[in-house]
């Protein structure tokens, strides 16, 4: 908010605040003021109807005075503790993000005695443990499945989680790695490297025929010679770099779309695709229960054999 709003606003804030609670104040002192002589005072305000009905412009019951007063000190007394004018903390520097902060801090400690259990412990291990894999799945739902799926089985822009196919890794280390600081994987728009709208085209077949998708042949072998713009990051033979995040071309899992058409705007306009880090949203011990958790998923044969 400081990015849109100078402390000015902040001395309105509290300017405003004050003034009203005085004005508030001034208004009850008026009126406490006003004193009502029976027979003696016309204390009509002139408005009449039918004929004999007068409305009349009595002083406030002194029960609702004093409840007006306590509301006005509870104000004052409200904002000497709390925030309430512009940006002052109040004397007691309490904030909702601390509130929020402290109630996080609770939770942990009292979750930290049922991972107590799991620490240390191998993927390997965990995959086996049902209570373990429950708590894994219900962090999975939570965190997880609004972009990969209940399933965990993705859609177009989001890797399917379980089958063997993984842009940075499979392993343990990297999964937590990917949870833990997030990735961001990027491919340049190559439109430009690789040459001509029709250069561009035999190279889309060419991509295509590695994996031995639907292509036109003689495009393709036409594009291979202009593959070495793309094989930087997709190796030689297409066979993607997880160190890179670059996808394997040989497979026929296509993240963002199949097809001459869809390979034809990868390569004009290139993507950036974004998973966001969840180091700050868990902590490590939650973070090992969910990469066991998706770790497992596509694991599922060998966990199966282990099993047994």
């Amino acid at each position: 908010m400081s990015d849109f709003f100078s402390s000015a606003w902040s001395w309105y804030v509290a300017i405003a605040t004050v003034a009203a609670l005085i004005f508030c104040l001034a208004m009850l002192i008026i009126a406490s003021r006003r004193k009502v002589v029976p027979g003696v005072d016309d204390n009509s305000t002139g408005h009449v109807w039918d004929e004999d009905l007068r409305e009349l412009n009595n002083p406030l019951p002194r029960w609702w005075m004093v409840l007006f007063v306590l509301t006005i000190v509870f104000a004052a007394v409200y904002l000497f503790a709390y925030p309430g004018l512009g940006s002052a903390k109040g004397s007691l520097s309490w904030s909702s993000a601390g509130e929020y902060q402290a109630e996080q801090a609770a939770a942990r400690q009292e979750m930290s005695v049922v991972y107590a259990k799991f620490s240390g412990k191998p993927f390997e291990q965990l995959a086996h443990d049902a209570s373990a894999m429950a708590i894994g799945e219900r962090l999975f739902a939570n965190n997880c499945a609004g972009c990969h799926g209940s399933d965990a089985k993705g859609s177009k822009g989001f890797p399917n989680l379980t089958d063997s196919d993984w842009l940075y890794g499979g392993s343990p280390e990297a999964i937590v790695e990917t949870i833990t600081k997030g990735r961001n994987g990027v491919m340049p728009p190559m439109a430009a490297a690789v040459g001509t709208a029709e250069d561009v085209r035999n190279v889309a077949n060419y991509v295509l025929s590695l994996s031995g998708s639907p292509h036109n042949a003689i495009a393709a072998q036409l594009g291979k010679a202009k593959f070495g713009a793309c094989a930087a990051c997709h190796g030689p033979t297409g066979g993607g770099n997880q160190a890179l995040g670059a996808p394997n071309l040989r497979d026929k899992i296509w993240l963002h779309g199949w097809g001459e058409d869809a390979v034809i705007a990868m390569i004009n306009q290139g993507k950036n695709n974004q998973m966001p880090a969840h180091g700050t949203r868990l902590n490590p011990e939650q973070i090992q229960l969910l990469g066991a958790y998706v770790w497992s998923l596509s694991q599922s044969k060998l966990v199966a054999a282990n099993g047994q």
